[in-house]
């Protein structure tokens, strides 16, 4: 009887587990909506642009070794549109950067918005999404910085700064 307790237990855990997750689908504009991760721009349209973007960038080598130390104990929420410029240039590129950097991609939540910075699950709600790609990085569970849009320097010297505690701003933040 206990064995089937724990089965059934487990059965329903997983259950419970998976469906916290919505993986991204096309919405009726052919954009992804949702939680996505690098296997979702393996369809088309967006695989013709990720591995474009993917193969042709050569981040910094010295910076990536700093990303290497730099990254550990971070997680990032990143948040993207497949219908917008800026996140087809610099998503793939921070997949790419991540990967040299030996990331722990558990760590990296990708949610894919609608134009109107969205999800039907409002995955966005209280995190002031106004511009896409951002990506908002944590340390123990806190906010440490973010990067919107476009690099200040190059992607992988923002993030570096970010991960480091270094004095840095996105392009539009205004705070003094």
């Amino acid at each position: 009887m206990k064995k089937i307790l724990l089965i059934a237990f487990i059965g329903i855990y997983t259950s419970c587990n998976a469906q916290q997750k919505t993986t991204a689908v096309k919405d009726q504009s052919g954009n992804l909506i949702g939680i996505a991760d690098k296997e979702s721009f393996n369809q088309a349209p967006f695989k013709a642009w990720f591995d474009q973007k993917f193969k042709t960038y050569t981040p910094e080598a010295g910076t990536i070794t700093s990303l290497k130390t730099a990254l550990k104990g971070i997680t990032i929420k990143g948040f993207m549109g497949t219908w917008c410029g800026d996140s087809k240039r610099e998503t793939p590129r921070f997949f790419k950067i991540l990967e040299l950097a030996d990331f722990e991609m558990t760590n990296f939540e990708l949610i894919t918005v609608n134009r109107s910075k969205k999800t039907p699950d409002n995955l966005q709600a209280g995190l002031n999404i106004f511009k896409v790609p951002t990506f908002i990085f944590y340390k123990d569970g806190k906010e440490i910085g973010r990067y919107v849009e476009y690099a200040r320097v190059s992607l992988e010297k923002d993030i570096l700064k970010i991960v480091s505690g270094m004095p840095y701003k996105h392009s539009y933040d205004r705070s003094k």
